[in-house]
This record gives structure tokens, sequence and C-alpha cells, in this order.
């Protein structure tokens, strides 16, 4: 099976016959018109293991949406040399396809992870397990996922640096967001938010179904305005912005690796999955890494640090497996304590609801048949427009207040994504696979619905105050974690999310909305329930969860008296010395928004703090 094909496995077969036709025209399309010519720069060069150094200054493990920041930025020092590696390989022409986003999910880009049992929620999944795709990809899960540039509310980055993080309040955090931002849109590049001139691009897709502006007029009608989300305010509704360049995904991959290819100190090695940090235990130094290519197990030694950027699930598990986190788990799987660490709890992930569908009567939203045909392929191979640079099926975000919160304080506490579709929309090809939905749900909710005409809002939960933890399965490095979300553990979450699935309904029958036809399709499994009353609310919420695939928080960023941190403020893991930790696992609170950009931000801000130690330390 080639890469190209991968993302067919599990379609039903109606689907996967259409998809069959489609994917490969897509992929001669590309190839015909000489795709890879719109991309100036060339793929990432794959490093023989035979021809990687013995020693390296900086070993980066994970090529990710950090780890892909730190390499670039480290090799600007031209007598430092770095060590990239990549579980996966490279990202294909399909992941480049923004509307694609779904179908890369369970490919060979994913690790496939999934969540525990916990008996409240995701009921609607097989297993009662929610899936929980990482990229495992150069550009790692910036090559799966939706695209969205979301930086978060200047609160949440004043509240990291008041918890004792000096250096990480919203000023600090917009000076990075800037300085990899290269943006598009003439409008916003004149605020004092926004710049040109990054590594990222950043714009709004090319192509808005009539869809779109029902929703930015249906948000003014509920009191909101249409404004920059990434700008002074943080409520109001927005044109999406995504990673995306010339109509095609910008993942970082792409952005920070493919323009410094030939630094001749910068090697990267895909297929490299690391097994161990390598720690003296009699010195509690890192030394090097231990990992497994081409069927064997390598060792590479580091002058000056190992650099975790392998994201908050595969982070919490390589620092268990080299002997640092929780000394009761580390006895548990027989491996010698060196550091006994908070490493895997204070996990925290935005939840939604998703199937929040209305039905209308006009030919106006995404469905299978319309996009995936002849002149939308054309569209997007020639001129990199139409529908297939949609990002993911999401057109449009909001930010809303529910009554939990104060208006006039500009912390709302929900986020909106507009999806110009539905779960049914590809008569169950794409979005059911990707949320592990059950055939028996899928066909009493969606199967009567398929390929009709909808939209769809995804509320989700911005600051949820249920915390889960991540724990090994095994001693084995190739036996994955187990993940416990703990979604639901405090009551104050499920009332909050209850409360903007009801604005949702609000939003869907407003007159923007309604002069389509608009209708709100229920769960036949709640139908018990009294319409639009909290235990209905409730209802669709436990059965049909969705996480926003944002997990953070398990190696935990604070100060030296926290004694659930496991980095301090400059990332250094606590009682290691030459280890730090650049990825999402930092963050002590989830951030109220997409991870994405917050994740770049972290890696711009990690390789100036190493920087700043090395040149003054040497």
């Amino acid at each position: 099976m080639s890469a190209l094909t991968a993302p067919l496995v599990g379609l039903g077969a109606a689907a996967a016959s259409n998809m069959g036709v489609f994917l490969p025209a897509l992929v001669a399309a590309i190839a015909y018109f000489q795709y890879d010519m719109m991309d100036p720069e060339s793929r990432p060069i794959d490093t023989d293991t035979d021809s990687m150094e013995s020693v390296y200054d900086f070993i980066v493990i994970g090529a990710g949406s950090a780890g892909a920041v730190v390499a670039n930025r480290l090799t600007e020092q031209e007598n430092w040399n770095v060590l990239l590696l990549e579980a996966g390989g490279d990202e294909t022409e399909i992941s480049d396809v923004p509307i694609m986003a779904a179908y890369l999910q369970l490919s060979q880009l994913d690790w496939k992870y999934k969540s525990e049992p916990q008996g409240n929620a995701c009921l609607a999944m097989k297993g009662g397990r929610c899936n929980w795709p990482r990229g495992k990809v150069i550009g790692g899960s910036s090559v799966l996922n939706y695209m969205l540039y979301v930086r978060g509310n200047r609160k949440d980055y004043d509240h990291w640096e008041s918890l004792g993080n000096p250096g990480w309040g919203y000023a600090d955090a917009l000076y990075y967001f800037k300085k990899s931002e290269d943006n598009e849109n003439p409008y916003l590049t004149k605020t004092p938010y926004h710049k040109k001139g990054g590594f990222l691009t950043v714009t709004e897709a090319p192509y808005h179904t009539p869809l779109l502006a029902s929703f930015i007029e249906g948000g003014k009608e509920l009191g909101y305005e249409n404004r920059d989300l990434n700008g002074q305010f943080q409520s109001g509704f927005m044109i999406a912005q995504g990673t995306i360049r010339r109509g095609s995904r910008c993942s970082t991959g792409k952005a920070f690796l493919r323009p410094v290819r030939l630094r001749q100190n910068l090697h990267v090695a895909m297929h490299s999955h690391v097994t161990k940090v390598l720690i003296d235990p009699s010195t509690r130094i890192a030394y090097g890494v231990e990992f497994y290519r081409d069927g064997k197990i390598h060792r590479i030694r580091a002058r000056k640090e190992v650099i975790l950027s392998a994201g908050s699930v595969n982070t919490p598990q390589l620092l268990m497996l080299s002997g640092v986190g929780p000394k009761e788990e580390l006895i548990k799987h027989n491996i010698p304590l060196i550091q006994d660490l908070r490493v895997g709890f204070n996990l925290q992930d935005h939840v939604g609801l998703g199937g929040l569908t209305f039905l209308i009567d006009e030919p106006i939203s995404i469905t299978l048949e319309r996009i995936y045909a002849a002149s939308p392929l054309l569209q997007y191979a020639v001129m990199g427009s139409g529908p297939l640079t949609i990002l993911g099926g999401v057109e449009g975000l909001a930010f809303v207040n529910t009554k939990y919160v104060n208006a006039s304080d500009d912390y709302p506490d929900i986020e909106f994504h507009f999806v110009s579709g539905a779960t049914s929309s590809d008569a169950g090809a794409q979005l059911r696979k990707a949320h592990g939905l059950s055939e028996e749900f899928y066909n009493k909710v969606f199967e009567p619905i398929s390929n009709r005409d909808a939209f769809s809002f995804i509320p989700m939960l911005l600051r949820p105050r249920s915390r889960g933890v991540i724990k090994l399965r095994s001693s084995n490095p190739f036996d994955y974690p187990l993940i416990y979300p703990n979604y639901f553990a405090d009551e104050h979450d499920l009332k909050t999310l209850i409360d903007g699935a009801r604005i949702g309904v609000a939003l869907g029958y407003t007159k923007a909305f309604r002069k389509h036809g608009s209708r709100h399709h229920k769960f036949p499994q709640c139908s018990h329930i009294p319409e639009y009353t909290d235990q209905y609310f409730e209802c669709m919420i436990r059965l049909y969860t969705v996480t926003i695939y944002h997990p953070v928080g398990t190696a935990k960023m604070g100060p030296y008296w926290d004694r659930e941190a496991v980095v301090d403020p400059q990332l250094r893991v606590y009682g290691v010395k030459g280890l730090r930790v650049i990825d999402g696992s930092i963050m002590p609170t989830l951030v109220s928004a997409n991870t994405n950009a917050p994740i770049i931000m972290i890696g711009e801000k990690g390789s100036d703090l190493i920087k700043e130690f090395w040149l003054k330390n040497s």
C-alpha cells in the first residue's frame, strides 16, 4: 500500500470506491501540473545512519510543531550541529490537501492512539474510547491537524507568568508569535498583532461556501463582532485563519525544515523511533539518546543537550522510560529511578460536542459528490484554489461567553468551529472513521441524512478544570502508553459545555441561517429527554464526545516550589542536567485556543532560551 492511498483503509465500500477513483486522479493531477515545483523548497534530506556523527551538540527528539522550529533555530548557529530524530517519514501530496485532514487520521502518518474507556464520555465511540490522533511524520501533528491558526487569550499567558514563570507573559508570547509569522492578509499586517516575513505562512482559505457569510451574520445577530480573534480582543466571530500556503497545508516541516535542508550542521533522521534518553544515574546528566532504526538499536551522544519535542503523549512516555517520572509508576514497571517528578500528570485537553448538525434546503454545503469531482480537483491542482482548500471543512471560528463568565472581561469560555458540512456529508467515509463512531450510533443518527446538505458547529470547552494522566502500559518503548483524559471529572466542565451547546442551537436558528431552511437534526438516543434541557444536551455530549486533539500539560512548567512542575521556566527538566522539554507538554494550563500556533511559539521561545544559555556560557 502506498503512502498516498493509505488513508483509504477502513472506508465503507461505496465511499472507498468513490475515493478510490478520486485519490489517484488527484495525485495524477498534482504530478502532471508539477505541483512540487510550486514549492520553492525541496523536501528535507533523510540522513543515512552510516552518515550520522557519533556526537552532536544538540539532539532534538521529534520533528513536529515544536521540534522542527527548534532544529531550524539552533542551526542558525553555524558552529552547532544538530540531529533531529523523527519516528515517521515525510508528508505526502495528499496530506498537503486541506480538505483531506480527517482522511489522514488512522493512516500511516498517525500514531493512532486511543483513550482508555471512562464510562461517562465517548459513549458513541467503539469501545467507549476516543481516538487521539498524533502526527508520526515530519511536521508532526501540524500535518494531521485542521490548520487553524489561533493564539489564545492574553490572559492565558499572563496567568502562566503569575504562576512563577517569568518571561512567559502575553507580551513575550506575542513577540514569538510574530517572529514565526508570514501573514498574507494586508489588513492584518497593518496591525500591531501580525507580521510578514517569518517562516510560517498564515492566511484564509481562498474558497468559501455561502454558509460562511451566514455564520458571520449569525454572530452579529447574537451580539458578536466580526474581528481578528488573534488581535486585541478575543470575543467574536472570524473567517478562519490557517497555516496554508498557495492553497496547500503549511506544516512546520514545510515552513521550518525545507528552507534549511542544505544546512551542513543539520541532520534529519526519519523512521528513527527513540526508545530512551541516556542519563548517567550517578551524575544525572543526559548524555545522548537510544533509538531504533533499520531493525537495530543505535546510540548517539549529545555534547550540550537533549531536547524532547515528542509531544504531550510521547514526551512523558520517554521521560518515564528514561527513569524520570513518578516513583510509584517506575517501580511498577521495574525502571530504575533517576528523578522522581510528576511526569504524565496535569493532562488537559479541549473537549467538545460533535454532531451538532443543522439540515438546510439549498445545495451550498460540502458533500462528497460535490467536493471530490473533476472541477474542484483541477481548481486545486492548477490554481491552488477551490473547495479542496477549505481547512478540513472548518470555515469559521467564534469565541463566545456562557453564563459562567463575565462577558465584559473578554475571556470567553467556548470556541465554535463552524463546519460547512456534517458527519453525514461524506456518507460515513471520513468523520465517522476519524471520530471512531460505532456503526450502530452512526446508522441511527447520520445514515438517514447521508449526503444531505447540512452545516454543523463544534462547541469546544476552552479552559477545562478536569485533569487526566498518562501512564506507562509497560517498560517496552513500543507499547503505547495508557491515556486517561478524565473528561468531565469536574462538573463545571460539563455545565459550561451544555451552555455552549445551547448557544450553538441559538446560532443555528438565527435569521442568517433560517434563510437556508436550517433545522436542528436530533440524536434519537436522546429523544426520551425533553428537548434543549440541560439533561438533553448532557445526553448528546456524553455520547458524541469529541477531543479537538489538543492534549497538553504532561511535563508541566513551573517554579521550583511547584511540586507538580517537571521543567523550570527555562524548560530544563528538574534534577537532570542537559535535558529540556520544548513542546505542548510544558503548558501549565491549556490555552484558550487551538494549540498548534502556541506550540510553535513555545518552539521559538525555547530555542532562544537555549541560545541565551549556551552563548553566555561558552
